[in-house]
């Protein structure tokens, strides 16, 4: 198995709280950051997702915070999906210290949102294989 897809991100001070800790929520916006990232890398743009009537949806997300992360810290952010069939997709992710160290897991369940319908589209597997100039990015 590949190496899954991943970013380098290193913590601001402007996004800690009060105890130096990287701020809960950032961590969300780092995750999506990589799975922006990785579409990008892939050749799926937002402006190509927007022209198609299509847009990715997060349906649900599990974060487990392992270790705190700091003011400047350095992580690799991954991300990987996989293909359940049907109509979402789930996308694993780790925000890891560059000494290895790992300060929390997410697990997040995607679709593909029909812009028009405003219904989840069949097959994003599908949609993303023909969208992509890099598949293999998405694990296809």
């Amino acid at each position: 198995m590949a190496e899954p897809f991943s970013v380098s991100v290193t913590v601001r001070g402007y996004e800690t709280d009060i105890l130096g800790h990287l701020n809960q929520s950032v961590y969300l916006q780092y995750a999506e950051h990589a799975r922006w990232s990785l579409l990008q890398a892939a050749g799926v743009t937002q402006d190509a997702l927007i022209s198609e009537g299509l847009g990715p949806v997060v349906l649900e997300t599990t974060i487990r915070y392992k270790r705190e992360l700091l003011a400047g810290d350095e992580t690799e952010v991954t991300c990987a999906f996989s293909w359940n069939g049907g109509k979402v997709y789930t996308v694993e992710q780790t925000i890891r210290k560059t000494d290895g160290t790992i300060a929390a897991e997410f697990t997040a369940v995607g679709g593909l949102l029909d812009l028009k319908e405003r219904r989840l589209v069949a097959d994003p597997r599908e949609l993303f294989r023909e969208l992509a100039a890099k598949p293999e990015l998405f694990g296809l």
